[in-house]
């Protein structure tokens, strides 16, 4: 019995050595996971949560003085008098817009008088076509410029004649 005893004691310290070996790998495992996560929220931001961030801002909404404009011809001469308020991001791409009017009306104008009435006279017509304007609206003013930010075109008078 006496072998036993002693046989004991000597399996105890290889049962601790198991259990420090685990504890070693399991703190390692928490420093890792803890420096990997402060990694990541210590990142920079990508730009969509910039994006999201500005977004914050109320909208800022430009006029656009009313025009007419001759419609593709389907039955006889037609007209359309529209006009508009573009939704842009902040007050910095409303005066964007402001001082480059002659050209948004010019963009808005050529691609108004490539449309026939009946594409335009339906709820779809009408939202395909404020998207449209969207397009040609954010097309930058200058070569290799910035596109404009603008999100919406809300009509506030449409007439086909």
């Amino acid at each position: 019995m006496k072998a036993d005893s002693k046989a004991e004691p000597a399996s105890a310290p290889n049962g601790s050595k198991k259990k420090m070996l685990i504890m070693i790998i399991m703190a390692v495992v928490v420093i890792g996971l803890g420096a990997g996560a402060a990694w990541f929220f210590m990142q920079d931001k990508p730009a969509g949560a910039a994006q999201k961030v500005a977004s914050t801002e109320p909208p800022v909404y430009v006029p656009i003085e009313s025009f007419t404009v001759n419609l593709q011809p389907e039955t006889g001469e037609q007209f359309l008098q529209i006009a508009f308020t573009l939704q842009v991001q902040n007050a910095k791409e409303g005066e964007t817009i402001k001082a480059n009017m002659a050209k948004v009306r010019s963009r808005v104008l050529l691609l108004l008088s490539g449309k026939k009435a009946s594409e335009i006279s339906t709820v779809e017509g009408k939202q395909l076509l404020a998207k449209e304007i969207v397009a040609a609206v954010k097309q930058p003013f200058v070569d290799k410029g910035e596109a404009q930010q603008v999100s919406d075109v809300l009509f506030t008078a449409f007439i086909i004649q």
